[in-house]
């Protein structure tokens, strides 16, 4: 194991240094490894069985001498050439190449981006081609990029850009206009994609969520899987059913050496069998970290089978290990890559223990599927600490109940794939069952995803995941020694006093009465209008479906009878999943300029888009919407940002009071700008609250802030954004007009109340 840890940290260590320092330590290294090993040889046989480990630590050294030499050939290639030089000088460029990879959507400041590997073999400079051969990361926005296979051929013209530390690339690609293909994708690819594309017709008549995981579970296809159900696996500790992994190779291994067996095949045929169909399911799976990691392993232990040798998981881990990383560097930093090893390192060192001491007061059966989902669990929760800065306490207890089901949905769904291409109506009929399964996976995740605190906060980057094994060292400790025990449960009893007597003398959240909130969801807009004890109207949903559900949790909002989404950017309707996830959801009012970009969040909903003049009454809170008209262009967030913010729907709130006394009035703009503002001055009411137009930006209207008349403003921002919001000028101006400004990305959450006469203000105080 100590060779192939060596070549992983190794790679994950001076992949982000220059690549002297690869160069210096492969010298080093490889110098020390040779005299090591010479010396040891010169001496003899060693005399004590401790002369073994010096061996070892060679074989480190010298594996650690690769790994540097690997990673500083990589980093001299991406370091070099025309692509990188025109990178530093952020020149316009004509590039061709081929995609390695299939593209992946994300959400950058905002907008939807589509992420392609391409590796580019010519790039054309004053006229001239040059013929090159590196690593490019493409980020575009218009759709066609989504739609490119593995293997095809494409130019595009782009400006390029220096990557970030730590990406094995020569440039960063900015593409403004779709790819020119140039050449299809090889026939492999084409097959590939054709039986992905059957598996998804053989699913088609399956209910919406099965449909959309099965393909995942299958063959790694998330195509038409729902974001939310998504988010759930998320929450849930499920998001390793929806990647092909060692779990999919292992059960299609074990299920084609059984039928091989079975039909009579030898102890050397049948290994080689199943490792074709490896290799096939590979490339239609396409080849990420964890499917390389797993095919490398189960191909080891297929030759160990056939060999008639003892198939041993440690040293078969360690040897993927070591090939892959001497392979390809770049996994030495790939999340996913790390996981797969880890979960896979964890069922191999930790599971067979923890079972044997299960199985002292369980069921043996039992005690080995809890030993099982719990050390794989543990064994990934530092890596996911560093990526979501979050602990689940639902994993062991989803992935448990999720684990009878798997198993069918993947070998019927296996077989349904090779059947498709020649016998779709059996292919129907087989992924039935399967589905079922899937059904129950996802019954699972929704279930476990809206268990109150299903996940703890945590900080999240290395420190998180130093801290998180810091704390497990000192458990271990502790249950170890009794007189410690003895001390920490004294000590926890007393915390759990301190904290009760504090929550009974300090006030709760949230306040008694609180009528609107702004959530502190990062940088977008996530408003919350009280309608009931465990009701309330939701207008726009941040940009994280966590943060979200977390901030109506904090409330006991359990139901939206009106979910209002002003206008289709990221930083107001990603979040929506986060807002349907245990809850029920009513209409859903868009903007009618909106081309429907958000309806992907919304299957099952009712859609009715706003239209001025129009008014909601629930309990006692009344909506009127001010703008926009639907006279005019539909628009998506691939036009510009202000033609999009500009067609925000505009609402005034207000709450009927008690006898005797006023309500309160919220005038809600979403992120209209100078323009709309312009246009809305003379109609907007005079409000108690305004909630600041694109979260303070310096595009402000003073005769639209001004005729709202409000006394407090509430700006809902993201700390240290890169957009400069709130802007000075615009909190100089709310200064000026009188109004009390508070800010999400500072107060943490704002909750505004009726008091007596007036209204108050309370903030969380715990910006996130």
């Amino acid at each position: 194991m100590a060779p192939a840890l060596a070549v992983w940290l190794t790679a994950l260590v001076l992949i982000g240094c220059p690549a002297w320092a690869a160069y210096t330590t492969a010298g080093v290294c490889g110098a020390a490894a040779v005299g090591l090993l010479a010396s040891r040889v010169l001496a003899g046989p060693p005399a004590r069985p401790g002369g073994a480990r010096w061996v070892l630590v060679g074989a480190a050294l010298a594996c650690t001498a690769a790994s540097a030499a690997g990673v500083g050939l990589r980093l001299s290639a991406v370091g070099s050439g025309p692509v990188h030089a025109l990178a530093v000088a952020q020149a316009q460029a004509t590039l061709e190449g081929v995609v390695t990879e299939d593209p992946r959507v994300s959400t950058v400041r905002g907008h939807e981006m589509v992420m392609v590997r391409v590796r580019a073999e010519n790039v054309r400079i004053r006229g001239r081609d040059l013929a090159v051969r590196v690593p490019v990361l493409v980020l575009a926005h218009t759709p066609q990029w989504r739609e490119l296979l593995p293997s095809r051929r494409v130019r595009f013209d782009a400006r390029l850009v220096v990557p970030r530390g730590g990406e094995l690339l020569a440039a960063v690609a900015l593409v403004r206009g779709p790819p020119i293909e140039t050449g299809p994708p090889s026939a492999v690819q084409r097959a590939a994609e054709g039986v992905r594309a059957r598996l998804r017709e053989a699913v088609g008549g399956l209910p919406e969520a099965p449909r959309g995981v099965l393909p995942g579970m299958i063959v790694g296809d998330t195509s038409r899987l729902d974001p939310q159900i998504a988010d759930d696996f998320k929450a849930a500790g499920l998001t390793h059913i929806l990647v092909v992994s060692g779990a999919n190779i292992a059960i299609l291994t074990g299920a084609i050496l059984a039928l091989a067996r079975w039909a009579g095949m030898g102890r050397r045929s049948a290994p080689v069998l199943a490792g074709a169909a490896v290799l096939a399911f590979v490339v239609v799976a396409r080849p990420e970290p964890s499917v390389l990691r797993a095919t490398v392993m189960g191909m080891i232990g297929l030759i160990a089978l056939a060999t008639g040798r003892e198939r041993r998981g440690v040293p078969a881990l360690s040897a993927a290990v070591l090939i892959l990383v001497l392979a390809d560097p770049a996994l030495g930093r790939s999340y996913g890559f790390a996981l797969s090893v880890l979960a896979t390192a964890g069922l191999l060192v930790l599971a067979p223990p923890w079972r044997e001491r299960l199985a002292r007061r369980l069921p043996r059966r039992l005690a080995e599927v809890l030993a099982v989902a719990a050390a794989a669990q543990v064994a990934c929760t530092p890596v996911l600490v560093m990526l979501s800065g979050e602990i689940s306490l639902v994993a062991v207890a989803a992935n448990l109940l999720a684990e009878p089901a798997v198993v069918p949905a993947t070998l019927l769904g296996a077989l349904a794939t090779v059947v498709a291409p020649v016998a779709m109506p059996v292919a129907r009929l087989l992924v039935w069952p399967a589905g079922l399964a899937a059904s129950w996976i996802v019954g699972v995740a929704r279930t476990a995803a809206a268990v109150p605190h299903a996940n703890l906060g945590w900080p999240d980057g290395l420190l998180g995941a130093v801290l998180l094994l810091g704390a497990g060292a000192v458990a271990i400790l502790v249950v170890r020694h009794r007189r410690l025990r003895r001390l920490v449960a004294a000590a926890m009893a007393g915390t759990v006093a301190v904290v009760i007597v504090a929550a009974i003398a300090a006030p709760g959240w949230p306040p008694r009465g609180w009528l609107f909130v702004a959530c502190d969801i990062g940088q977008g807009d996530g408003l919350v209008l009280h309608t009931g004890e465990t009701s309330a109207v939701v207008v726009d949903a941040g940009p994280d479906p966590d943060l979200m559900d977390r901030c109506l949790a904090r409330l006991g909002v359990r139901a939206v009878p009106l979910l209002v989404l002003t206008h289709p950017h990221a930083d107001h309707v990603n979040g929506v999943p986060g807002v349907r996830r245990g809850r029920g959801v009513g209409a859903v009012l868009p903007s009618p300029l909106s081309a429907g970009e958000e309806s992907r969040f919304l299957g099952g909903l009712g859609i009715r888009p706003a239209e001025p003049g129009q008014d909601w009454q629930v309990g006692l809170l009344s909506l009127s919407v001010l703008a926009p008209g639907d006279a005019g262009p539909k628009v998506s967030t691939r036009d510009g940002g202000t033609t999009v913010n500009n067609a925000s729907v505009v609402l005034v709130a207000r709450w009927t009071g008690p006898t005797g006394l006023p309500g309160l009035s919220v005038l809600l703009p979403g992120d209209v700008e100078t323009e709309a503002q312009h246009a809305l001055a003379a109609s907007v009411p005079p409000v108690d609250v305004l909630k600041v137009p694109h979260h303070g930006s310096r595009r402000q209207d003073p005769g639209f802030l001004t005729a709202a008349h409000a006394r407090v403003a509430i700006v809902s921002v993201g700390a240290d954004n890169d957009y400069g919001h709130p802007a000075p000028a615009t909190l100089a101006l709310l200064g000026r007009l009188g109004t009390r400004v508070y800010r999400t990305d500072r107060d943490g959450d704002v909750a505004v109340v009726r008091a007596g006469g007036g209204i108050a203000v309370v903030a969380r105080g715990t910006p996130g």
